[in-house]
């Protein structure tokens, strides 16, 4: 039986599946891909606290080319920006790095070309 794949409402896929779809391209590219689960969970009774912090992008990349930051936060097609993920974006690119949002394997290959030009989204 063929398997579809997963749905994320009327959108298409699902923001964890777009995910897994730009770390495989982007990884046939060359560049280092990590992805950033943010949240909380308990560990043995106490409050354990993991990922870069509230806002931070989804995805943290490397460009192999000059060890470049290129941070990416993933979306669905309505999918908008917090607060907090867009000052999380701005200060990546205040410190050199490249930052953007995307929502397909393509928009992100195309925002690996724009980070390996210098800019800065």
């Amino acid at each position: 039986m063929k398997r579809l794949p997963p749905r994320g409402g009327r959108g298409g896929a699902s923001e964890s599946e777009r995910k897994r779809l730009i770390r495989l391209r982007l990884g046939e590219l060359g560049i280092l891909v990590m992805n950033n689960a943010v949240g909380t969970g308990n560990l043995g009774g106490h409050v354990a606290r993991f990922g870069l912090g509230r806002g931070s992008s989804d995805l943290i990349c490397v460009l192999p080319e000059n060890g470049r930051i290129m941070a990416l936060e993933v979306k669905t097609p309505r999918g908008r920006l917090s607060p907090e993920q867009r000052l999380f974006l701005e200060l990546i690119r205040k410190f050199g790095g490249f930052a953007a949002v995307v929502r397909t394997a393509e928009e992100a290959e195309a925002a690996a070309a724009r980070a390996r030009e210098g800019l800065k989204e």
